[in-house]
């Protein structure tokens, strides 16, 4: 492979910043490597807090990439319907060595048809979604299926870029970037998991977020029926 690594992250409304910037630093602690934060137009884009993420590259400048990642965050429901954003995704795939993703961006892959067959990842509560479009749900916290690598909610975008950096460039880089970033995780509860969050914690958070979910099915359908 000649010149530099290029590697793409989708910057859309209400995405989840972790899931962008977590990856997006380990890629841009790789030395002879582009990092392009794409989307439609350049200009600010609001995100799921108050950060506001602004995109270096439009989809129409957009270069062949090497990896295409698609993070995650209560604006991939919108996504899911969006034909310029899957059209975007698919034509990129083409020619992409890994097509990725962090938490709830494994839909948007699925909706673009680019799961079909391969087994995903996504964050806890959206694991419910993936076999509409084709895919059958790994609960790993980083899923490799072939060239298909998806990450499971929010910080694991980080254990997946680390992972990928490890396939592209070798584990000594991973593990160097890595200790750059004093990636050494020690929780101050172990309520990171539904397998080991306190019962009432979990009961209280399925309640919570039933609606965002109701919603999200409702996308999801949509997104199935709109492929035909």
């Amino acid at each position: 492979m000649s010149g530099p690594l290029q590697i793409g992250l989708l910057v859309f409304p209400r995405v989840t910043q972790l899931d962008l910037t977590g990856p997006a630093q380990v890629f841009s602690s790789l030395p002879d490597v582009n990092v392009h934060l794409i989307w439609k137009r350049i200009e600010p884009v609001p995100s799921d807090s108050v950060i506001l993420l602004t995109p270096t590259v439009t989809f129409a400048d957009c270069p062949q990439l090497d990896v295409i990642c698609v993070p995650g965050g209560y604006g991939t429901d919108e996504l899911m319907l969006d034909e310029e954003v899957l059209a975007f995704l698919r034509e990129q795939e083409k020619g992409a060595r890994y097509v990725t993703s962090v938490c709830t961006g494994s839909l948007v892959l699925g909706a673009a048809g680019l799961l079909q067959g391969y087994r995903a990842a996504t964050h806890w509560t959206a694991v419910d979604a993936l076999p509409f479009f084709g895919a059958s749900v790994s609960r790993e916290r980083v899923c490799i299926d072939r060239n298909r690598i998806t990450g499971g909610g929010i910080t694991a975008g980080i254990d997946f870029a680390l992972t990928l950096v490890s396939m592209l460039r070798g584990r000594a880089a991973a593990e160097m970037i890595q200790l750059r970033m004093e990636y050494n995780p020690a929780p101050p509860f172990e309520a990171g998991s539904p397998d080991t969050a306190p019962a009432a914690i979990v009961a209280a958070m399925q309640e919570r977020v039933a609606p965002s979910q109701a919603r999200r099915l409702e996308f999801v359908r949509k997104a199935v029926g709109q492929r035909g």
